[in-house]
């Protein structure tokens, strides 16, 4: 279970105040999604659970099983289960996709004391995995993200959520940019994941996304503190009336 309690989270370079005591829980299992106007905080909440820097904790604590994440490094947290997927995925020129794959698998394998894949094992596996997501082998052989196009970049950050099979899964904005062909792909993807061992936070601004990752619950983050929280039936509603009904709503 991933539980937030009245985090507060500044920009460490200006002092900034961006997330003003969020508290959320999201169970073993489910789905929730993260909505909210642009400035609101949903990618510094998905940052501060991946332990990006640049941030700074002011207050509260993430509990992921019933342990603070907050004092582990990126590469431990990933270790426990933590993956986020980006809004905009960073392209790594000079490096192979399949390189960067295998690599990370296997080194999250070492990290948990596994055994890492062989070669043979790793390519049936991504392989496998590709085709579900419409990867092809020649975007396999690229540079990692080099070239891609948005639809293409959101499927690799799935295709490696798939491959590092967490347990708690963050997208942060996974629609963006993409139609909806792509994002049904992406979705479908995500879906498979979907299960009683995994915990799942979608960010997103449109209810869009939410027809094809239906959500358990749905939360409304304004003025860095969630401001309403409901069933699916929540992203609907702001789908027809916006935001502005939290603009007044300060923390």
């Amino acid at each position: 279970m991933l539980e937030i309690k009245d985090l507060t989270v500044r920009i460490a370079e200006d002092g900034k105040e961006i997330l003003k005591g969020v508290t959320l829980s999201v169970p073993d299992g489910e789905v929730h999604a993260i909505m909210g106007p642009n400035g609101s905080g949903k990618s510094t909440l998905a940052y501060v659970i991946a332990g990006r820097d640049g941030y700074e904790v002011t207050g509260g604590d993430i509990l992921w099983n019933g342990t603070s994440i907050l004092e582990m490094e990126p590469d431990e947290r990933a270790a426990a289960g933590v993956f986020l997927a980006f809004q905009y995925p960073i392209e790594i020129p000079g490096v192979a996709t399949m390189t960067f794959l295998r690599t990370a698998l296997n080194s999250l394998k070492k990290k948990r004391g596994q055994a890492e894949l062989t070669t043979p094992d790793f390519l049936r596996l991504i392989r496998a995995k590709a085709a579900e997501l419409g990867v092809t082998d020649e975007m396999l052989k690229r540079p990692l993200n080099v070239g891609f196009s948005g639809g293409e970049k959101k499927r690799m950050e799935v295709l490696q959520m798939t491959m590092l099979d967490p347990s708690l899964c963050v997208l942060d904005e996974t629609d963006s940019g993409l139609d909806i062909d792509a994002i049904r792909i992406v979705a479908d993807g995500a879906n498979r994941l979907r299960g009683p061992g995994r915990s799942m936070l979608v960010i997103t601004h449109y209810q869009r996304l939410l027809d094809f990752i239906v959500p358990d619950k749905v939360h409304v983050l304004a003025h860095g503190r969630i401001q309403k929280t409901g069933g699916k039936e929540l992203a609907l509603e702001l789908e027809k009336s916006g935001y502005a009904g939290f603009a007044g709503k300060a923390a």
